[in-house]
């Protein structure tokens, strides 16, 4: 996806391709036993060893390349986290080393993460990435209240559901409704710390309508929360020549939202970023190049 084009950044793009697979640990933050041994059991499934698959559900396949992939996806995350946060295991000490290294950072990894509950995998999800390394954010490096922005087509359910009791974690998103997996329908507010916030597009939405919802109603309660970090699941399939969305966006409302959040971070707020969504595989690479650029130059 990067080869034409990663050298067009040159120094300001550092490209890092560990192998940093996700620990039971570090998905035991997140979710429950009884899904990580579920997975377990599903990945070690003999059938794979002769070419078969597992379906956990209609749409979440999982084949002989599915337990490398999902958890090397997650450990990225938490590795991309320890390169921005891991000067405060030195007390932030100020010296030169601390002060240049990366304050955002773009995870480009599949399968995605945003569907995937506690206790559940599902729509391509396996592990929750986003929320591995919010929770790893907390755990390791301290850090306090997180915001987690979603512009994928299709809403979070997995982001939410995690978040959902934890006043220390802000979730916002857009998405279209009616679409799968059905939640978010509603607009404004939700959940016990009111940290839930859905803006639901029509079906058909262009330009207009998703930058209006982000404007109004997203980045306000993003910076009503005054969060100590920034987490993007980072969907691109609301691109109006994705095949799973009626939506009607184009790379430049990509380039635009991520702009706003940088933005609104400045250089005060560490960023990481997180591959979910997007489907057609000739406009991917564009969109995700506009995601960087704005990520890179705001």
């Amino acid at each position: 996806m990067r080869t034409e084009w990663v050298g067009e950044f040159g120094s300001r793009l550092l490209v890092r391709e560990p192998r940093a697979d996700v620990t039971e640990e570090q998905l035991l933050r997140v979710h429950e036993k009884e899904h990580v041994d579920s997975m377990k059991a599903a990945f070690d499934n003999k059938w794979l060893m002769v070419g078969g698959s597992v379906n956990i559900d209609s749409d979440t396949i999982v084949n002989a390349g599915t337990a490398a992939a999902a958890t090397r996806g997650a450990g990225l995350v938490v590795a991309a986290v320890d390169d921005i946060f891991r000067s405060s295991e030195d007390g932030g000490s100020g010296r030169r080393e601390d002060t240049e290294r990366p304050k955002r950072a773009f995870v480009m990894v599949r399968p995605p993460g945003h569907h995937a509950e506690a206790n559940s995998a599902q729509g391509f999800c396996f592990y929750n990435n986003v929320l591995v390394g919010v929770a790893h954010a907390q755990a390791v490096h301290g850090v306090k209240r997180i915001a987690i922005l979603d512009f994928d087509v299709h809403h979070g359910n997995g982001d939410a559901d995690i978040a959902w009791a934890s006043p220390t974690r802000l979730y916002v998103s857009s998405h279209e409704n009616p679409s799968f997996p059905g939640t978010g329908t509603k607009p404004g507010r939700a959940g016990p710390h009111r940290n839930i916030v859905n803006a639901p597009l029509r079906p058909g939405a262009g330009s207009s309508d998703f930058r209006r919802a982000w404007r109004e109603r997203l980045l306000p309660a993003v910076r009503f929360f005054r969060p100590d970090a920034v987490f993007i699941s980072a969907g691109f399939d609301a691109h109006e020549e994705d095949p799973l969305s009626t939506v009607r966006l184009s790379d430049d409302d990509f380039e635009w939202i991520t702009s706003e959040v940088a933005a609104l971070c400045a250089d005060r707020l560490p960023i990481i970023s997180v591959l979910e969504g997007g489907y057609n595989v000739q406009r991917l690479p564009n969109s995700v190049r506009c995601h960087l650029r704005a990520l890179i130059e705001s």
